[in-house]
């Protein structure tokens, strides 16, 4: 498998474009034209990932957090250089799935919920998208000439399908005046044609492209449409919220978690005592969505990289909050091999998860 189908692959189940802004996510180092000798998941790029991968002769690192990220503004034998040089002297490629991760339906955060005992999930923050229902009026005969052109230009798709048409037969009258040069009809006089309402969507970035075609395409010396903008909810979006498999405290619900997680230290606000039923998470640094979790029925919101003031903030306000590490996000790395053995039918494809703990903090 060449590097390009593995990014196809990925990019048709987790889209690079669903990445934040500021984000840097896709294939950092390599070659597109390179063949794929094997993958290791990562939740970091750490020099010891790279040692690891050249050691199970895996060319290609699918890493969670970006190497390149901030702004290199150098790469000799220091810091994130040296792990940089060392990818490509040995020609090993490193693909980021950053936020497009974390928003991923089946994601970091579905992977998080999973591990704790969510059940009865659901995204936290859904995703919307702005498209536009194109609607034109065309006399009946000149139809599938128009759908089929308009069809080539790409428009009319959805998925994996094309050429997305309804169609309904009405009436259309008019009165061509003055200079017009009417395509049916005679000046002053109203005429009555068999038209079609043509109905398809497009993208919202589309629209420009969409309405020049369709000035170009319609028979009509001033053709008749509209855009209707519209709102759809994507199956995608930032954390997960969910049920806990029972009532419990928040002291123990803390302490399950913490074994569940398998991590070293986790830190709660809140009553101990206090009951908990259901609970939101979003993995790596969620603060600030800890009000909206609790309009949404969350008694406990579950996230890492709590400073001191925003738990004070949030004791203060009455919501429960459990920090959980950012390095909890290590989760995705078995996650991420499950459900590329799902995406890629290889079997003689090597998949694995890296073994390295890349939490850059000691605990005592």
């Amino acid at each position: 498998m060449k590097t390009s189908e593995l990014l196809n692959i990925l990019n048709q189940h987790v889209p690079f474009s669903s990445a934040e802004s500021w984000d840097n996510v896709g294939l950092l180092i390599g070659d597109n034209h390179q063949e794929v000798t094997g993958i290791l998941t990562a939740l970091d790029c750490t020099m010891e990932v790279v040692n690891e991968a050249i050691e199970k002769n895996i060319n290609t690192i699918v890493a969670h957090h970006p190497l390149i990220f901030k702004g290199v503004k150098n790469i000799n034998e220091q810091g994130y250089g040296a792990i940089i040089r060392r990818l490509i002297q040995h020609n090993i490629q490193l693909i980021a799935l950053h936020t497009n991760l974390d928003v991923y339906r089946y994601g970091v955060n579905a992977m998080l919920s999973k591990k704790i005992g969510l059940t009865q999930t659901e995204i936290l923050e859904p995703q919307h998208t702005e498209y536009f229902k194109v609607q034109v009026f065309i006399p009946e005969e000149n139809v599938e000439t128009f759908k089929n052109k308009m069809n080539d230009e790409g428009f009319a798709s959805e998925g994996d399908y094309e050429y997305c048409f309804f169609s309904t037969k009405g009436a259309g009258q008019f009165k061509p005046v003055e200079n017009a040069q009417p395509h049916i009809g005679k000046l002053d006089q109203i005429e009555t044609v068999e038209e079609v309402k043509v109905e398809f969507m497009i993208q919202s970035h589309e629209r420009a492209k969409a309405e020049y075609s369709i000035k170009a395409l319609h028979p009509y010396e001033t053709p008749v449409y509209d855009f209707i903008p519209l709102t759809k909810t994507l199956e995608r979006g930032l954390g997960m919220i969910g049920q806990l498999p029972q009532q419990t405290t928040l002291k123990s619900l803390a302490i399950a978690i913490k074994e569940q997680l398998n991590i070293p230290s986790v830190r709660f606000t809140g009553h101990p005592d206090a009951t908990v039923s259901k609970a939101a998470i979003i993995g790596g640094s969620g603060i600030g969505y800890e009000k909206f979790a609790h309009q949404k029925g969350a008694d406990v919101f579950i996230t890492g990289d709590i400073k001191h003031h925003d738990a004070l903030d949030a004791e203060t306000e009455g919501y429960h909050l459990i920090d959980i590490n950012h390095y909890s996000e290590y989760v995705m790395k078995d996650g991420l091999k499950s459900l590329l053995n799902e995406w890629i039918n290889n079997d003689a494809l090597i998949i694995e998860a890296s073994t390295i703990n890349t939490d850059p903090f000691n605990y005592v």
